[in-house]
């Protein structure tokens, strides 16, 4: 897994969101006064990504209020991503990456050990792109709780 460092310039990319509308960074990021944080979450509807999409969700006027916009990406598929969103009731766009390109260009892919078991997958991991297109920031493996106050902080200031 290469991983990205901030100053990088962030891989643009287009996935569907949770309706199958094309989302790409760059209309995102147009929208988006000082930038956009883009998150990594391994499945929709299990217990730490609801913990941390939640997380999102509270927090999203906060961020928007500071010019930040937020989206989501996992492998899970759009119909997954869908009940995800309406079933947590989620304001901003989740994204599907079912084949992992994505994840691979931010290098979020890679072996993960759950118990006894190792395959690969996503890694939970969060990054601001800047309006320009270079990385702020770029967190890898980040805890599901307490993620989005620290980054609040560090963006906000609140």
């Amino acid at each position: 897994m290469t991983r990205l460092q901030p100053g990088d310039t962030a891989p643009d990319f287009t996935l569907p969101d949770s309706a199958g509308t094309p989302v790409s960074l760059a209309d995102v990021r147009a929208g988006a006064d000082k930038g956009v944080v883009v998150y990594f979450y391994p499945k929709a509807g299990t217990p730490g990504c609801t913990t941390e999409a939640c997380d999102f969700r509270d927090n999203l006027a906060s961020l928007a209020g500071a010019g930040y916009a937020v989206v989501g990406i996992s492998a899970d598929p759009v119909e997954d991503i869908r009940a995800f969103v309406e079933a947590e009731h989620l304001t901003f766009p989740l994204l599907s990456d079912a084949d992992h390109a994505v994840a691979d260009a931010y290098g979020t892919w890679g072996p993960k050990t759950i118990g006894d078991r190792t395959f690969d997958g996503v890694h939970r991991c969060t990054f601001v792109v800047e309006p320009d297109g270079t990385l702020r920031s770029a967190e890898y493996d980040v805890e599901a709780t307490g993620h989005v106050a620290a980054l609040r902080q560090q963006l906000v200031g609140a």
